[in-house]
Formats: C-alpha cells, structure tokens, sequence
C-alpha cells in the first residue's frame, strides 16, 4: 500500500511540475503574441499612409463589407474592421493548422513539435521586426498563424496528466496564463512602441524585438526544462496523420471523425458526447468573440472611448478573469464542470444585455464584470470535459481539433455579429446574440443526458 501511496505522490509532484513548467511556456508565448494587439490600428495607419499596393488591396474588401452593411466611414471603424479581417486570416490559418500539430504530436511527441512551432514563431517575429512594407507585415501573420499551435499542444501536455484533479488545475492555470498574457502584454506593447519613437526606430520595432526576445526564451526553457509528457509505447501505437481529410475537412472535424479511425474506437455514446461539447464549444466562441469584436464599436460611439480607456476596460477584464481563473476555476471538482459551464453561459445573458443597453459606466463595468466571470469559466472547463476522450495516443487529435473549431468560430463570429450591429443597431445585436446563448445551453442540457458505457 505505502509503495501505490508513493506512486500516487510522486505522479502528483510531477503532474505539478508539469502545470508550473506549462505556464510559464504559455505565459511567455503570449506576452509576445499580444504585444501587437494595441499597436495594429497604428500599423494600419502607418500602411495607409505609403500608399502600399498589398495594403491598398485589402482596403477595398474592408470597403466593399463596410458599405455592404452601412458602416460609417471614420478612422477608428475602418481601423477595427481591418485588424478584424487579419484576425480572421491568422483564425482560419489555426482553424487548419492546429488539428494536424495535434495529430503530428500523438506520433512524434509534444516537446519536438513545442519546440518546431516555437521555431516557426520566433522567425515569424524576425520578419516583423525587419518587416518595411504590408507584403513583409501580412507574411509575419501568415507564418504565425501556421505555426501558432503552442496552445494545443500544451492542452494536449495537461491532457496526458494522469489525475483528473491535476488535469481541472492545469487547464484553468492555462486561463490564468490567457488572462495575465492579455492583461500584461498589451500594456508593454504600448510602452515600448513610445521607446522605440523616442530612439527614432520605425515604432514597432522595440515591441517586434521583444517579441522576438520572449519566444527565444520561450525555446530556451522548452528545450532545458520541459519533460516528454508522451511515453514511447504510446507515440509508437499512434496512427500519425491517419486519414488526413478527417483534419482537414471541417464536417469531419465537428464529428471528430480521426478520433475514431483507431483499432479500439470509442463507444458511439461516448463519441456523441464528444461531438455535442465540441458544438458548444463553437457556438460558443461563435457568439462571444461576435459581441468582443462589436464591443470596440460600442465604447467608441455610444461612450466615446480613447484608446487609453479602451485599455483600462481590457484590464478591468483581465485582471478579475486571473481572479476567478486562479480562485474558483481551478478548484472546481470533477464531475461539475457541466454544471460551471452552464452557469457562466447563463451569466452572459445578463451580461450582454446590459452591455448592449447601458447609458452609464456603471451599468457597462457590470456587465463586463459578468461578462468576466463567464469568460474565465467557459473555455478551462470546456477544455478538461474534452481532455477526458481519446485514447492515451490521441489527445494531441482531439485537443487540436477542439482548437480548431474555435479558430473557426472566432474566424466567423465577428464578420456575423458586425453586420447586424451595423445593420439592425447596437441594441439588437447584443439582445439577439444574449438570447441565443440559448443554443449551447441546450446543447450542454443534451450532452447531460448523454449516458456513456
């Protein structure tokens, strides 16, 4: 018995080991990725300015969708709309990217293919540090939509954990790692682009290099720190690839269709349940990130944001999300997680609708701390239902997939929720999407019932 109990205890040090480890490698990967999230308006101004060919392109599609749905032609709403179409291009670059590093990392390991994507982002942020022209700009969100599989693949690592305990903890330490990224890093960016005009560089330049910075140190303790969390045996009995259209075609991605393609596939039950949670994870994220996208447009015409203010709100966000994340989250016990799930979405109701109805700051902070609460909730909870399918040799698959269903929703959503907020007014589109929240609620009462074997 004491040597099961030391067994016990030492899988649980290096289950924590792991989380620790993992955040940290998380942390540092999107304190360099959202280093560029409060200078893209500038860097689209600074493009619109020279006159560039690429840039002048794009600007007509962004013309031709604003007059589609009557947008007004003002600055800050062409900036939005156009740092929303290349959010979208680096969304449906993941959307087909994360399923095949999942995969590729059931077969090979999740350290080789961590420290390849790292790679690929570390010469992603070289080309935007040395980046001239929009042609030079859009190439360094390409190859980082490619390569931008670090999340996956450390949902995979929490996945392999052997404790359903250690795997609900590591998945909300991946929320807080989120939270502190979005909190933290927006606000270097902004720092460190005055610096680099004062030094009289090109003003992205310092943040491009610290990006850079961070994801060198990002494979630097990757390659000394983190242990192969895949054994052997289990990398030698995966299929790889297998069927490569079932990671490529997204009917078979909503059926998870590769996760059957095994010599002991699961139960159909089982499989149902997986695919009614993967339903909710998109419509989901199809809804939210819709109103996330719309909520600049909100502040700016209804509250008459600055920037500054845009950038007090983000961090009003964050920091009670690394609250809940850290505090409520990551105690959750197994076997409640649908339940979490279901409270968070039914907070967004409310949520949303005083959002879309507020004519003070008072009733906006309120909803956007609900708001908050459920943004912290959702995702971690959603991510350690779905880490429990799969064989041992396929969580890399199904946690890419996962991925890559909410690639597509983020992709999607916002080009939705813009239109009918231009078309039908703020508040109807804020009452309409908090509404239909109704549909992964009733989605998660069906995935509930579901018995499995």
């Amino acid at each position: 018995m004491s040597a099961v109990n030391k067994s016990a205890e030492d899988g649980g040090v290096l289950s924590s080991k792991v989380i620790n480890i993992v955040f940290i490698i998380l942390l540092l990967d999107l304190l360099g990725f959202t280093l560029i999230l409060p200078l893209l308006p500038s860097i689209l101004d600074h493009y619109a300015q020279t006159g560039d060919v690429v840039y002048q392109s794009l600007q007509s599609v962004v013309d031709l969708f604003r007059e589609a749905v009557g947008i007004p032609m003002e600055k800050k709403y062409n900036s939005v709309l156009f740092g929303g179409l290349i959010g979208s291009l680096f969304s449906l670059l993941q959307f087909l990217s994360s399923p095949i590093t999942g995969a590729l990392s059931d077969q090979y390991g999740r350290r080789p293919l961590l420290l390849l994507t790292t790679l690929g982002l570390m010469s992603s942020y070289a080309v935007w540090a040395v980046s001239r022209s929009f042609s030079m700009f859009l190439l360094f969100r390409v190859i980082g939509g490619i390569c931008k599989g670090n999340v996956s693949l450390c949902t995979a690592i929490m996945a392999d954990l052997p404790c359903p305990k250690a795997r609900n903890r590591g998945m909300a330490m991946i929320g807080i790692a989120f939270s502190l990224g979005f909190t933290v890093g927006p606000l270097m960016g902004a720092y460190f682009a005055i610096g680099s005009r004062t030094t009289g560089n090109v003003f992205y330049q310092t943040p491009a290099l610290l990006a850079l910075a961070f994801s060198v140190a990002d494979l630097l303790f990757i390659w000394l720190t983190l242990p192969e969390t895949l054994s052997k045996d289990v990398k030698a009995s995966s299929s790889g690839l297998g069927d490569s259209r079932d990671l490529l075609n997204p009917l078979a991605l909503f059926h998870f269709s590769a996760v059957t393609r095994t010599e002991d596939p699961p139960s159909k039950e089982r499989m149902q349940k997986l695919q009614v949670l993967g339903l909710v994870y998109f419509c989901y994220l199809f809804l939210f990130s819709g109103l996330e996208f719309t909520l600049s447009f909100l502040t700016h015409q209804r509250f008459h944001f600055t920037s500054m203010q845009q950038g007090k709100m983000f961090f009003f966000i964050g920091v009670i999300m690394a609250s809940i994340q850290g505090g409520y989250a990551r105690r959750i016990k197994p076997g409640q997680h649908i339940k979490a799930v279901r409270v968070a979405i039914i907070t967004l109701i409310p949520a949303f609708i005083l959002i879309g109805l507020s004519w003070n700051m008072t009733m906006l902070y309120i909803g956007l701390a609900l708001y908050s609460f459920a943004a912290a909730i959702v995702v971690p909870c959603l991510s350690t239902l779905v880490s429990d399918y799969g064989s041992a040799n396929q969580k890399g698959t199904v946690m890419g997939i996962l991925r890559s269903l909410g690639a597509l929703a983020r992709a999607l959503g916002p080009v939705v929720s813009s239109s009918v907020y231009w078309i039908a007014g703020a508040q109807t589109c804020f009452l309409l999407t908090s509404a239909s929240f109704i549909i992964p609620l009733a989605l998660l009462s069906t995935a509930r019932r579901l018995k499995e074997e």
